[in-house]
């Protein structure tokens, strides 16, 4: 049976998948906990709140830890509260200082002292360390679990301590070397363990890290930065270069995800919406969505007063029936080009340095595309039956109303950055709201001024 079956049949008869008073309950919930643990984190964040935790209370104790580690942040704190104190430990021990800290930033202040005064010395401190910095910053990401070797060490003597501490994986690939204090010196890899002799010096053949952040460094720089270099891992230090932590390759993909859902939010002029759907309330969510179309149907306002004042223009021949294309096309051209230039930006490619020759190159392609655009329109209006001036009209509005909204799309995203507002906030309704307006006031002032003589 495949997850999609299992997840609708389980959906259909949840009340008999929880009571399992039935032989269809008794199978549907042996098909159910044997999914992966993953598949079963998102399908209790599809059902109601109540629901949820009642069918993961019912999960096997060792199947409840694994799928305590899929869950959202705010699921966990959910569940926490139909855990025993046992079962509190084990999740909490599946979970990594920074997994931990994420968790605990969603607690009531009696909630946080009551489970920090759970959990071992070293790992408290760890997620203290952690909860002092800001979410979105390099610190607020980082992993304090991580294993680092003394510059003075040999290579004898590393491999004694990670046999001894058998580090995870995916940290002990790359280790980073500390002095006495705990400052920064570079980093070895294992393979550097076992190419140098055993009486040989870490900090003989120890390299230079390429990159070294600072805790409250934001953490989409820091992971464009990752990104650029090719690096699986970073340190984290102090501004007094104490090292505090590693960003990994697990963190790296996290942050990606969350920025690409972030840019594709605001991208529809929408704050970003940091939890799952169906975790955000109504309420919230109807907020969210409601308070940006409000702004931008007052904003539309604008279009229908100009139109009012320019009304007997309007009313000349076939003017009235192109207003829809203008007001698409200029829409359209400016999201188009915006949307190429955020992603510049987001790869790195595009930077204030180059902005001028940016603009030098879109000038050329902006304005060939409004001329071909213009052409085309005037052409479109000529074949309808509009006289000679009506079409110039349409013409030539089209084709600055797309010029003007190509060059908008290139220059606000550098402005809104300038500002350090997210970029991605110039692409969809913003642009286009803006467009409309500036389009309907070229458009009824270039007519206007053509057909003066007919009015």
């Amino acid at each position: 049976m495949d997850r999609e079956r299992i997840f609708g049949e389980v959906r259909d008869n949840l009340e008999v998948v929880i009571s399992r008073n039935s032989a269809l309950g008794e199978s549907l919930w042996e098909a159910f906990t044997g999914l992966h643990p993953a598949d079963i984190a998102i399908f209790l964040g599809t059902i109601s709140r109540d629901d949820g935790q009642n069918l993961f209370a019912q999960l096997p104790t060792n199947l409840k830890t694994s799928v305590f580690e899929e869950l959202s942040d705010l699921m966990k704190v959910d569940v926490l509260a139909s855990l025993s104190d046992g079962e509190k430990l084990e999740a909490f021990r599946a979970l990594s200082t920074d997994e931990l800290a994420d968790v605990f930033d969603h607690l009531s202040d009696e909630d946080l002292k009551k489970y920090l005064n759970m959990l071992a010395k070293d790992v408290r401190e760890g997620v203290i360390s952690i909860l002092q910095f800001e979410p979105d910053s390099a610190g607020g990401i980082m992993t304090t679990d991580v294993l680092t070797i003394m510059g003075g060490f040999t290579v004898d003597q590393a491999i004694k301590l990670l046999q001894r501490v058998q580090p995870r994986q995916e940290i002990h690939q790359q280790m980073f070397v500390v002095d006495k204090d705990h400052n920064l010196l570079g980093y070895i890899t294992l393979q550097d363990l076992v190419l140098h002799k055993p009486q040989e010096r870490i900090s003989d053949f120890m390299k230079k890290n390429e990159l070294v952040v600072r805790a409250d460094d934001d953490q989409e720089t820091v992971a464009k930065e990752m990104v650029h270099y090719g690096l699986i891992a970073v340190p984290v230090v102090s501004d007094s270069n104490t090292f505090l932590g590693v960003i990994a390759g697990e963190e790296l993909v996290d942050v990606l995800v969350e920025e690409a859902e972030e840019d594709v939010q605001r991208m529809a002029s929408l704050p970003p919406m940091k939890y799952p759907y169906f975790e955000i309330s109504f309420w919230r969510l109807l907020y969210l969505r409601g308070y940006v179309l409000v702004a931008f149907m007052i904003a539309e306002t604008f279009s229908g007063e100009l139109l009012r004042f320019y009304e007997g223009t309007m009313k000349i021949g076939i003017l009235f029936s192109f207003l829809p294309i203008l007001m698409s096309a200029g829409g359209n051209s400016g999201s188009q080009t915006s949307a190429v230039v955020i992603q510049g930006m987001a790869s790195g490619e595009l930077t204030f340095g180059n902005l001028f020759r940016l603009l030098r190159r879109e000038i050329i392609i902006s304005s060939t595309l409004s001329l071909m655009l213009g052409a085309i329109s005037f052409g479109r209006a000529y074949w309808v039956g509009g006289s000679l001036m009506e079409c110039y009209a349409i013409g030539i509005s089209l084709a600055l109303v797309v010029l003007l909204a190509s060059m908008l799309g290139n220059v606000i995203p550098f402005v809104l950055r300038k500002f350090n507002i997210d970029p991605a906030f110039s692409a969809g309704p913003l642009l286009a709201t803006f467009m409309d307006i500036l389009g309907i006031l070229i458009y009824c002032h270039v007519s206007g001024y053509l057909l003066s003589s007919l009015l």
